[in-house]
C-alpha cells in the first residue's frame, strides 16, 4: 500500500484546508486511515481516524469539533477537512494505513504516506 498525501499550504489563522490521501492497490475498502501530525521539535501526534466503511470515527481532543475525516472508497482517497485553523496547527500532517477495522489513537499502523506542510498564520 502507498499513501500519498497533498493538499496542505499557508493558511491565515481561521481559515480552512482540506488535506487529501491517495492510497494505491485494491485493499482500500479494508483497511482503516488515520491522520497524524508532527511539529517541530515535537513527537508526532494522532489526530483522527476512520473505519473500513466510514461509519466509525476518532478524534484528538484537540481537534474535535475543528476537523473531519472522510473518506471515498470508490476513488481510494481520505480526507482531513480542517476548519478553524490556529497557528500551534502548523506541522507536517501524515496520513496512515492500518487492517484494523475501526483504527483509533492507540492502533498501530502499518503504511505511511509522506507529510504535507500546514502552515497557520498569526
Amino acid at each position: 500500500v502507498q499513501l500519498q498525501a497533498y493538499g496542505g499550504g499557508l493558511v491565515q489563522a481561521g481559515g480552512s484546508l482540506r488535506l487529501s490521501c491517495a492510497a494505491s492497490g485494491s485493499r482500500f475498502s479494508r483497511l482503516g486511515m488515520g491522520w497524524f501530525r508532527q511539529a517541530p521539535g515535537k513527537e508526532r501526534d494522532f489526530l483522527a481516524s476512520i473505519s473500513w466503511g466510514g461509519s466509525t470515527t476518532y478524534y484528538a481532543d484537540s481537534v474535535k469539533g475543528r476537523f473531519t475525516i472522510s473518506r471515498d472508497n470508490a476513488k481510494n482517497m481520505v480526507y482531513l477537512q480542517m476548519n478553524s485553523l490556529k497557528p500551534e496547527d502548523t506541522a507536517v500532517y501524515y496520513c496512515a494505513a492500518t487492517s484494523v477495522v475501526a483504527p483509533n489513537s492507540k492502533t498501530v499502523y502499518d503504511y505511511w504516506g509522506q507529510g504535507t506542510q500546514v502552515t497557520v498564520s498569526s
